[in-house]
C-alpha cells in the first residue's frame, strides 16, 4: 500500500506560478510511475503529468505542455510539479497517482491521494 498526500494548492492569479507536491507512506515511491491528473468540475479527469522510475522520462498533457516540470526525489519519497504561466482554464484538484506500468491512463494507477485544490484567478 501506498498513501499519497499532495500539497501546493491554492488561489493564485493568472500569470503565477505554483509548485505541487506528492508526498507517499507506506511502500518506497521508487517503484513506481506516478502521474498528475486534474479535474475541474464538470469535465472528465484528465492526466496533467507523468513521470518515469527514476525521473528518466516524463510526458505532458496538452495542455500545460511547455509550461510543467515534474521532478522526484525517491529519496524524500515524493514527487513534484511545477506549472508556470498559470490560466483560468488550469483551475481544478490537482491528484498524484501511483502505477506500476508507463502510462497516461487514469485506470492504470493504482493509488490516488486526495487531491489539492488549485484555483487562477483572472
Amino acid at each position: 500500500q501506498v498513501q499519497l498526500v499532495e500539497s501546493g494548492g491554492g488561489l493564485v492569479q493568472t500569470g503565477d506560478s505554483l509548485r505541487l507536491a506528492c508526498a507517499a507512506s507506506g511502500r518506497t515511491l521508487s517503484s513506481y510511475v506516478v502521474g498528475w491528473f486534474r479535474q475541474a468540475p464538470g469535465k472528465e479527469r484528465e492526466y496533467v503529468a507523468v513521470i518515469s522510475w527514476r525521473g528518466r522520462s516524463t510526458l505532458y498533457g496538452d495542455a500545460v505542455k511547455g509550461r510543467a516540470t515534474a521532478s522526484r526525489d525517491d529519496a524524500k519519497n515524493t514527487v513534484t510539479l511545477e506549472i508556470n504561466s498559470l490560466k483560468p482554464e488550469d483551475t481544478a484538484v490537482y491528484y498524484c497517482a501511483a502505477a506500476s506500468s508507463w502510462s497516461p491512463r487514469a485506470n492504470a494507477y493504482i493509488y490516488w491521494g486526495q487531491g489539492t485544490q488549485v484555483t487562477v484567478s483572472s
